[in-house]
């Protein structure tokens, strides 16, 4: 079976009626998590821009909690998940402004549980990347914006 491009899938809606439209978009949020997180989000984000920030924030701040870092194999792999986590809700917004505070956020989170000092090449290359990740963020910001955030990068380094 061949996939049809986002063309042809968006004039076979266009052809549905409003019921119909429905029931495909919410059997569409059943199939798995991701799915129902996005359609929430761009449903009650108008309403408050903050909400998936804040929500994100609060997610990323219980697994780091939960994190088992007694040791640098067992918290790199910690890492690792949580990272995986943060990777799809960044996928979930477009505003760049709140992709690099997630990142950033992550970042904190990490060098506050003492991720970093185990010096493990992995735990430090995964601070790096997205570190580097929200360097490339930024640069495509406003100059000012550009200011603001790359002082929040300047304190984690």
């Amino acid at each position: 079976m061949q996939i049809p491009s986002l063309a042809e899938i968006k004039r076979e809606l266009k052809l549905l009626n409003e019921n119909e439209l429905i029931d495909v978009v919410l059997d569409l949020a059943k199939y798995s998590r991701e799915n129902k997180a996005y359609l929430f989000f761009r449903l009650f984000e108008k309403e408050n821009p903050r909400i998936y920030v804040d929500m994100v924030k609060d997610d990323l701040d219980l697994n780091f909690m939960n994190a088992n870092t007694r040791n640098y194999h067992v918290a790199k792999k910690s890492a690792q998940t949580i990272r995986r986590k943060l990777n799809k809700n960044l996928k979930l917004t477009k505003d760049k402004t709140a992709q690099i505070e997630l990142i950033i956020h992550f970042c904190k989170q990490m060098k506050a549980y003492g991720y970093l000092q185990y010096g493990h090449p992995v735990i430090e290359n995964l601070f790096k990347v997205q570190i580097g990740k929200a360097e490339k963020l930024i640069s495509g910001l406003h100059e000012d914006l550009q200011y603001d955030f790359q002082l929040m990068l300047e304190d984690l380094s």
